[in-house]
């Protein structure tokens, strides 16, 4: 049996579109801004350390509150999320994830082998975090509960007061669980103020984030995990070490350009990110039979259809438009709720794939 089944979702990387809305991330970093002043001629092509780079530690660290040795360098957050999951998380283990959510949040759980229940947040309910709903799920043998502050795919951040309740409430009931917040969107906020990160939460929590969604460089594949435990840190540590050595060394210089620039690169993607909001949202306020989800940051969104809509028939008149959105499924929800990125397309080509997509919705309707 194939423990990592094929997903539609691999289409994002796989499979062009020319009017691409499913694509999460912000307008695409050139390489050409960083080579100038990156000194890549005098990089030794050697291993780096496991921890990854010292100096993109301590900018890292630095950001969120925490120390440089409780930073952990991953190829991008994905593989943060599979670390933290193999080491908490083996056959027969328990974990609690709020969906919708990223599917590797699930996916990489259930090919370890472990029970995974799943709390389902309601787009009705803004998709805000519901604590006792979340704890109701929480058994003693818990290992991980995983959220997201900002979501994917609706882009909604977290309260602090409710992520601090489930901490603590996770600590009560499951002492020995660990609490991932990923914070991949968190530096994408509009108005260049991220939300406190979680690191600091508490000795149970970790936190990932990564370059690829805020900052435009997926290609760049440099994320990272904090953990506060001594412990905690040491596992992760060792588990980076066991699968994957250590990181790019190109990679990790590259990335600490970024984040040495990280003013100018976050400034020129928020104005961006303002202005196809904007267009967004008039757009949706113009078309009967969408309702938009309004997100707190990132470069996605959540959109539903009304009923009167043929979900099937949508898609199909989406396809043969050369368009496409992230389908709700792809995130443990209804095919009614679409994901919708609108800061991967040039302003140009994004109001066209507006166009065509409401063309869509219009012949779903008819039906």
């Amino acid at each position: 049996m194939d423990r990592f089944p094929p997903t539609p979702m691999s289409d994002l990387v796989d499979e062009p579109c020319r009017y691409d809305l499913a694509e999460s991330t912000s307008p695409p970093l050139l390489l050409g801004s960083l080579l100038s002043s990156s000194g890549l001629e005098d990089l030794p092509l050697g291993y780096g350390t496991t921890p990854g780079s010292a100096a993109l530690r301590t900018v890292v660290a630095s950001d969120l509150g925490v120390d440089a040795s409780e930073v952990l360098l991953t190829p991008g957050g994905v593989a943060g999320m599979f670390l933290v999951a193999l080491v908490t998380c083996g056959a027969d283990a328990h974990a609690v994830v709020a969906t919708p959510c990223f599917p590797p949040a699930v996916s990489v759980l259930t090919a370890l082998g472990a029970s995974v229940s799943t709390v389902p947040l309601s787009f009705s309910a803004g998709y805000r975090l519901d604590v006792p709903a979340m704890l109701a799920a929480v058994r003693p043998s818990t290992r991980l509960v995983s959220v997201a502050s900002p979501q994917n795919p609706s882009g909604v951040r977290m309260a602090a007061r409710d992520l601090a309740s489930l901490v603590a409430g996770v600590a009560r009931v499951a002492p020995d669980a660990v609490v991932l917040v990923d914070e991949t969107y968190r530096d994408g906020a509009y108005d260049g103020v991220p939300a406190p990160s979680a690191a600091s939460l508490g000795p149970s929590v970790v936190t990932c984030s990564s370059l690829s969604k805020a900052y435009g460089a997926p290609g760049l594949r440099v994320g990272w995990l904090t953990a506060t435990s001594p412990d905690l840190y040491e596992r992760l540590r060792r588990a980076k070490f066991t699968s994957l050595i250590s990181g790019s060394a190109v990679d990790e210089a590259l990335a600490l350009e970024v984040l040495r620039q990280r003013s100018e690169v976050l400034g020129s993607r928020q104005t961006a990110l303002r202005a196809a909001l904007a267009t967004l949202t008039s757009w949706a306020a113009a078309v009967p039979s969408v309702e938009l989800l309004r997100p707190d940051a990132g470069a996605l969104c959540c959109l539903r259809l009304g009923p009167e809509v043929s979900v099937s028939r949508f898609y199909a008149e989406l396809a043969s438009r050369d368009v496409r959105v992230g389908r709700g499924s792809w995130f443990s929800e209804s095919d009614r709720v679409f994901r919708l990125g609108f800061g991967h397309l040039p302003p140009d080509l994004f109001a066209e794939a507006l166009d065509r997509l409401g063309s869509a919705v219009t012949a779903a309707r008819d039906e």
